[in-house]
């Protein structure tokens, strides 16, 4: 029955809420998940064609690659509502193998990365999420929000003055609507206000027409042109990794921002392998793969409160629509709506409680160098999966640094006279065992040592290591040493190690 019962309890803590079946019966549901789906997917257009040429490879590489992952993850994904598509970090990953080796091999890149994938969510790299601490989770959402802001920039230097009052219009629109109504996302509302504004009074800005051309006709089924050799392998093969590491770390994280936002719970490993599976159709179809997207995921949870696999399946269908269908008219569509859009979603997505002079008084300096660190790393290096791994490693170094001065020794001499008594207090890891040594008075010590380790545990084979240090050291003075108060792990553990690790073993 506890079995029963944890299983049941587990189910109910990733349903998802709503249902897809209870917004299909719930007009109000429905129809915020429908406007939420085609915001998004205007929103992907422009997004898509720059990574294509960031990618080195056609627009409608990155548009078909989008259309695939939206449609594919909303039935495969994990974290209901995320939206999956052609990404800036994946096309930089992969734009060398277009470059130098052709659109097969990129092609075939792609697929591999998928595999990939795959096979890493089997074995369970989603698990390893849980050793992200919150400071670099924080860096991660901050720099995410200025990497936004900043991909705006090209689109307000160097245009037509016309563009800044169209930009403050859209930003306008988008704190006004929801104070008057939420039934219709904002941000489709300061699209539409805005395209509306720009064809009828012949405005003469960009848009995204001028991004690149839009394709014109479906996606097909097609396999890449490469032979099937172990040469062929090895100059795919390290693309393919890295692109399946950023895509798997940045979806990951995506998901996990998700769950903080909506309050809810989304299964990583379902989510690892959804991805991989999606990059693999994407490339089946020619598309140039990709992952979550975290900004598109911020409008379609956070600007226009979707919360269901409806708005993600949506959100490609109508770019395909859009794109394929309607092209003349989404050509129309002025490049400031969208960075107005793009903007409020980096002002929304920043945490600036993080940031506060009252948070920063309180929290732990070694915290707030994490953040600072994983935020200036992303900038730098506009990959935020990089930042992400340098922030862990900061915050680990920081975390053992601390740790390794919470052990502490203390001695005393028996009434009689007869023995030393060391009481070992705290965690003994390689940080913090290397100074066990020198914590005890070897040559004023009595004839008989005891260990008392009932308020530590051991580790490592560091610490037994250590311990066996000290043994050795009173052994050569004739002294005996009594170790007691390890647990039945720990003692297991130190039996199996102690003797063994000296240099002639």
């Amino acid at each position: 029955m506890t079995a029963v019962r944890h299983a049941q309890e587990k189910t109910s803590r990733y349903a998802p809420d709503p249902s897809v079946m209870t917004a299909l019966r719930t007009p109000r549901i429905l129809v915020r998940e429908v406007l939420a789906g085609l915001v998004v997917a205007m929103a992907l257009i422009p997004e898509a064609i720059s990574f294509s040429i960031i990618a080195g490879v056609d627009p409608r590489y990155g548009l078909f690659s989008s259309f695939v992952m939206a449609v594919s993850i909303a039935f495969l994904g994990g974290r209901p509502a995320m939206i999956t598509a052609a990404t800036g970090a994946v096309a930089l990953v992969i734009a060398p193998v277009a470059r130098d080796y052709g659109i097969d091999y990129f092609i075939a890149t792609v697929i591999l990365a998928g595999i990939f994938q795959v096979v890493l969510a089997l074995v369970g790299v989603a698990k390893m999420m849980r050793f992200i601490p919150r400071s670099v989770m924080v860096g991660f959402v901050n720099a995410l929000a200025i990497l936004i802001f900043a991909a705006q920039l090209p689109h307000l230097i160097g245009v037509p003055w016309l563009v800044y009052p169209l930009v403050a219009a859209g930003l306008l629109i988008m704190w006004a609507m929801p104070r008057i109504t939420t039934v219709i996302p904002a941000p489709l509302v300061s699209i539409v206000l805005t395209t509306v504004a720009v064809v009828v009074l012949a405005i003469n800005v960009p848009t995204v027409g001028d991004e690149g051309e839009l394709p014109r006709s479906l996606p097909e089924l097609l396999l890449p042109n490469v032979p099937l050799t172990w040469e062929t392998l090895q100059i795919i093969a390290p693309y393919a990794l890295g692109m399946a590491l950023v895509g798997l770390l940045e979806s990951l994280m995506t998901a996990k921002l998700v769950d903080d936002v909506t309050d809810t719970h989304s299964r990583k490993t379902r989510e690892a392998w959804g991805q991989g599976v999606a990059n693999v159709l994407s490339g089946l179809f020619g598309g140039m793969g990709g992952c979550a997207m975290i900004g598109q995921t911020m409008i379609n949870v956070k600007a226009s409160g979707a919360r269901t696999r409806i708005s993600t399946f949506l959100a490609g269908v109508f770019l395909l629509i859009l794109v394929v269908g309607l092209g003349d008219l989404v050509a129309a569509i002025p490049m400031a709506a969208l960075v107005a859009v793009m903007i409020m979603v980096s002002v929304g997505t920043f945490d600036w409680h993080s940031i506060h002079p009252r948070t920063l008084r309180r929290m732990p300096r070694s915290e707030t160098a994490v953040m600072v660190v994983t935020v200036i790393t992303v900038v730098l290096t506009s990959n935020l999966a990089i930042g992400v791994v340098v922030g862990v490693l900061v915050a680990s170094v920081l975390f053992v640094r601390r740790v390794a001065h919470f052990v502490t020794v203390e001695r005393r001499i028996l009434d009689d006279g007869s023995a030393a008594r060391y009481e070992v207090i705290g965690e003994l890891f390689f940080a913090s065992s290397n100074d066990l040594t020198t914590q005890f008075e070897y040559t004023d010590d009595p004839s008989h040592i005891v260990i008392d380790m009932s308020r530590s545990n051991i580790w490592d084979a560091s610490t037994v290591a250590a311990l066996d240090a000290v043994v050795t050291k009173y052994g050569r003075l004739h002294k005996s040493v009594t170790i007691e108060g390890l647990d039945g792990r720990a003692t297991a553990f130190h039996a199996n190690l102690t003797g063994n690790l000296g240099a002639d073993n």
